[in-house]
């Protein structure tokens, strides 16, 4: 009794320069079944210059921005007030889901703290 079983496509990607020994021992073990495809070179760019980046900023709320940079900062909310000089964590926390706003004074206390400017704090650079 004969049984007929499909071998499964294998993919392996190999990334930089692949020695001539390599590619040979490929092309022996594998045969017309080798598919060698080369990718162009991988274009960097800014996140901060796509339209992805921008989209996602102009959704972005002041209290969203806050809990961003504080996360950033390593912060909890009940740090970033003791730095502020004893703002409880409930300030923080109203400030980042928009139940408190965020006077002129406080963004200037907030940005100095997380080593950004208040219009960038509060999205006025947009």
């Amino acid at each position: 009794m004969q049984v007929v079983a499909k071998t499964p496509r294998i993919e392996v990607r190999i990334t930089g320069e692949i020695s001539a020994g390599l590619l040979r021992a490929l092309e022996k073990e594998c045969g017309r079944a080798l598919e060698i495809i080369t990718e162009p070179d991988e274009e960097y760019v800014d996140a901060m210059e796509t339209d992805w980046y921008r989209d996602a900023k102009a959704g972005l709320t002041p209290g969203e921005t806050l809990r961003i940079y504080r996360e950033n900062a390593g912060l909890t909310q009940a740090g970033l007030g003791m730095v502020l000089g004893n703002v409880p964590r409930q300030h923080i926390s109203g400030m980042e889901h928009g139940r408190r706003a965020i006077s002129m004074e406080m963004a200037k206390r907030l940005a100095a703290a997380l080593g950004v400017s208040p219009a960038r704090l509060l999205g006025l650079d947009r």
